[in-house]
């Protein structure tokens, strides 16, 4: 990630290296900036076009925030729409015990006790999720290592935790750390997550050998981190 300055703003991009002769600059739906350029192209020249090319990126920005949807904080209450891999579901809320969230028939069924107050019912939501998160994900993980076994020998530690601005890292000691709120994202988008953190198990930082071994395992990477980012708007 780089980012330059235009009059009162700070523009931010993602810049990839890749095999191509021109430069191309491209403002996603979500306002992320990407920039490919070709290999070897000095920093100073990316930007000095990119200045010139400042405007039409503000422009673009200004385009796509009429879309962008403002989502509002979850109220946990019912009638009110939860995702879960890709896909919404309705809550649906009973006062009956044992506690317990069921998903069945387009439908999250909470059975809250006697307290359907936002913090209980709140609470055995994500009790629910994380126990589905350790599922898919360790199930994924596994997949996606014996696929990736070639970009190193060692077997990464998981761990699962929310995190408010990161989908996923890959600490100096293994452990790779993935978003719980990953669970609501298509397991596609969650396996891109995998797949991105388990090829820094050879290349540690965003460099050009990271990308080209990131699209040797996962060719249409970009076309699913772009749909991660959609749908968790």
């Amino acid at each position: 990630m780089h980012s330059f300055k235009y009059g009162k703003s700070i523009i931010a991009y993602q810049l990839l290296f890749v095999q191509r002769k021109t430069m191309e600059i491209a403002v996603h739906p979500d306002n992320t900036i990407v920039v490919k350029a070709p290999e070897d192209t000095p920093l100073d020249k990316i930007e000095l076009k990119l200045k010139k090319r400042a405007r039409w990126i503000l422009n673009q920005k200004k385009y796509f925030n009429q879309f962008m949807p403002k989502t509002p904080d979850k109220q946990f209450i019912g009638g009110e729409s939860h995702l879960y891999l890709g896909r919404n579901y309705r809550l649906k809320l009973l006062e009956e015990s044992p506690m317990k969230v069921k998903l069945s028939r387009g439908y999250f069924t909470v059975y809250c006790g006697n307290d359907k107050g936002r913090d209980n019912v709140e609470k055995l939501m994500m009790n629910w999720y994380k126990e589905k998160a350790v599922k898919q994900f360790s199930e994924l993980l596994k997949n996606r290592k014996s696929t990736t076994i070639s970009v190193d020998n060692k077997k990464p530690r998981m761990m699962i935790k929310r995190m408010k601005t990161r989908w996923g890292s890959l600490s100096k000691n293994g452990i790779l750390t993935l978003n719980l709120n990953l669970i609501k994202a298509p397991k596609e988008c969650i396996d891109y997550v995998i797949t991105h953190e388990l090829c820094h198990l050879k290349y540690h930082d965003h460099s050009i050998k990271f990308y080209k071994l990131l699209e040797s395992i996962l060719p249409n990477w970009e076309k699913v981190k772009h749909k991660l980012e959609l749908t968790m708007i």
